[in-house]
Formats: C-alpha cells, structure tokens, sequence
C-alpha cells in the first residue's frame, strides 16, 4: 500500500457458516488489517466507557435494539486507533442498504471509503448440510464438523487434546435454512449498492479453504497495489 494511502475498508459480505472467521483471519494475518465485528465493537466500547459505549449500554439494558448512528459512531471511534493503519475488515455491518449509504458518509468524513466488498458465495443445500454438523472444543473453541473436519484422534481435540465438545443450539438444518433465506433476502440490496460502485468481487465460497484464500487474497492484492 502506499505510504500515504488512506486505511483500506474490506466488506465480507457472506452467510452463516461462508467462512468468513476463517477468512478473515486469514486476511488480517496476510496484509495487516483488523477484522471489526458489530458483536465485538458494542461489548468492547460498553467495557472502555466510551460516550457512544455508554449510549450503547442503555439502549441494550432496555431490551432496545442499539440505532445505527451508534453502531457508526462506535466504528468510527475504533477506526481511528492506530492498530487499523493498515486498514479493518468489517464483518456484520453494513447489513442494508441504508447502513451503506450511512458508512460511506461517515467514512467520507474521514477521507476514507470502501475499497472492496467480496461476497462469499455459496449453494443453499450444501451450506446448510455445512452449518448442521458444526461443533467446536470446548476449551479453546477449535472447530470441527461431523462430515469435514473431525479430530485425528476420536473425541480429542487436535488442537489442546481436551475431550469436551460442543455444538450451538441453532447450528442445526431447520435454523440454518431459515437464515439463508433471511440472508438472502436482507443481502441483495447491498450487492446492487457496491456493485453499482464497482467495488463488489464474488468469490466461490463452496470451494476449499485454500482455494477461497487464494481468490479473496487475491482480489485484496488488486485494490492495494
């Protein structure tokens, strides 16, 4: 990247199960970037007391769903620590086509934009077969799957040989399809969005780790040349 090139903003855009964690930590690992997540940026802003942080925390000790000039102000304020020089992936946000338009004016003030968006494509049967036979290690959250990936020794992690595992109640075919389908149906608009600013790559999700690392990696390397 140039010296003086602003921080490149990376959208993953991609379903439940993608593999969007896996690659974007790949990412981060590969070019410098850190992976920004809605979940972890609201518990994280509420832990340092931040006035948006605080403004966060009443809204969800009501019940409330926290608005999205939070949710910016939160971004904004975590994209300016020096750690994201290189630039952040955003992995949850924007999740409409509203949120987009509201990124891109906050971002603009800033003299920031996004520079890329990759959807992780994938094939609705297969992924949910993919999701409902996910589970993870217990102790240090080592994924695994009934089908995929199991442990080379039965019933031990790989990882940190601990024998306890488990799986997250909605990782299961009825909850995975139903959110696809919101997926879907939530998604589409903002392919249009960053398609329309030719900012938008797909790549084929259903593919192996490897061969999705070296396409999105590769289409990270073309917008920081």
């Amino acid at each position: 990247m140039a010296e003086n090139r602003a921080p490149l903003v990376l959208i993953l855009l991609g379903p439940p199960g993608a593999g969007k964690g896996t690659q974007a930590r790949m990412l981060e690992e590969a070019f410098g970037l850190v992976q920004l997540s809605t979940g972890d940026l609201l518990r994280a802003a509420v832990a340092a007391g931040t006035d948006a942080g605080k403004q966060a925390q009443t809204v969800m000790q009501a019940g409330g769903l926290v608005s999205d000039d939070i949710v910016l102000a939160i971004l904004k304020d975590r994209m300016a620590d020096p750690d994201t020089s290189r630039g952040v992936i955003l992995d949850g946000f924007p999740r409409t086509a509203g949120q987009a338009e509201a990124l891109d004016v906050v971002l603009d003030s800033t003299g920031q934009r996004v520079n890329s968006v990759i959807s992780m494509e994938v094939e609705d049967a297969p992924m949910i077969a993919r999701v409902a036979g996910r589970y993870t290690c217990a102790a240090c959250g080592e994924g695994y799957h009934d089908e995929f990936k199991q442990p080379a020794k039965a019933g031990v992690c790989d990882k940190c040989n601990g024998t306890d595992f488990k799986r997250r109640a909605d990782d299961n075919a009825e909850t995975a399809g139903a959110r696809l389908t919101a997926y879907h149906a939530q998604t589409a608009p903002l392919i249009t969005y960053y398609k329309g600013r030719g900012v938008l790559e797909t790549v084929d999700a259903m593919a192996d780790i490897a061969s999705v690392a070296d396409a999105m990696q590769t289409a990270v390397k073309r917008v920081m040349a």
